[in-house]
């Protein structure tokens, strides 16, 4: 059943989950972060989810803090990967149903795709919960679990967990009174935002340790290493037949993605 909502939302995940709910719901209105200066030419450009709304033709706001003064037009309101913090006075206005890529209370916190994987997690899932002030702590309407593959990576993973937020979003939000489970208590851990230091690979660690970092980070931050004298963005790897680490697939600084293959050709060249 089509339900009138409004969508809180700034990230690609967002934008992902964003898209899914407009084909099956009536959203009247995004709330995401506003502009930001990215690129070189460091000129403005939207999130994420404000292009995918403005291509479906659902009016976007973006202020750059939430207060009582910003009008809704929805009783129900979805977040997910929205990024401001949404204060008490607007909590009370709608039921605000936010959408976490894990199992909580495992992961809460601003990286969990990322965490998990870096974890070597081999089963991950999508939970729909309601928002509350402390971090991802709020009460569970619905999850759903799925396993991680091998050849998974973050991309793979935020794919994969906007499909099954969706079909989560639609189980929910067809119920007349929406039923919350507390969270358990025990098994908490946290997603901390990826730093700069998260993307370094030290050669010395274990083989599937240093693999399943670059899965974390691919394709969207890419971690570094220093290869034969040489810096490099490892987008892909694998453990190697003498167990090793085998970057498959790197980025010399200044220059495109390709195989190693490519860029051992181009160093002998």
């Amino acid at each position: 059943m089509a339900r009138r909502i409004a969508v809180a939302a700034t990230a690609p995940f967002g934008a992902d989950v964003l898209e899914r709910l407009a084909a099956r719901h009536d959203v009247t209105l995004l709330l995401t972060r506003p502009d930001t200066p990215r690129g070189r030419g460091r000129k403005l450009a939207a999130p994420p989810a404000k292009e995918a709304a403005e291509r479906l033709g659902i009016p976007v706001a973006q202020p750059a803090r939430l207060d009582e003064t910003v009008e809704l037009g929805a009783d129900t309101v979805v977040v997910c990967a929205y990024g401001l913090l949404v204060p008490d006075s607007l909590l009370e206005r709608a039921l605000w149903l936010n959408v976490h890529p894990s199992l909580l209370p495992r992961w809460r916190g601003a990286a969990p795709v990322e965490r998990s994987l870096m974890a070597g997690d081999t089963r991950t899932g999508v939970t729909i919960h309601r928002t509350v002030a402390e971090l991802d702590a709020g009460p569970i309407a619905a999850q759903r679990a799925f396993d991680i593959g091998p050849d998974d990576d973050a991309g793979t993973i935020y794919a994969r967990s906007a499909e099954v937020a969706a079909e989560l979003l639609d189980e929910v939000l067809a119920e007349d009174e929406t039923v919350f489970t507390p969270q358990p208590e025990e098994g908490v851990t946290y997603a901390e935002k990826i730093r700069p230091e998260d993307r370094e690979l030290d050669l010395s660690r274990p083989a599937q340790e240093l693999v399943d970092r670059v899965r974390a980070l691919s394709p969207h931050i890419g971690a570094r290493a220093v290869i034969d004298g040489a810096p490099l963005i490892v987008w892909k790897a694998r453990v190697g037949a003498d167990g090793s680490f085998e970057p498959l697939e790197v980025q010399p600084e200044g220059r495109r993605r390709m195989t190693v293959d490519e860029y051992l050709r181009g160093r002998r060249s």
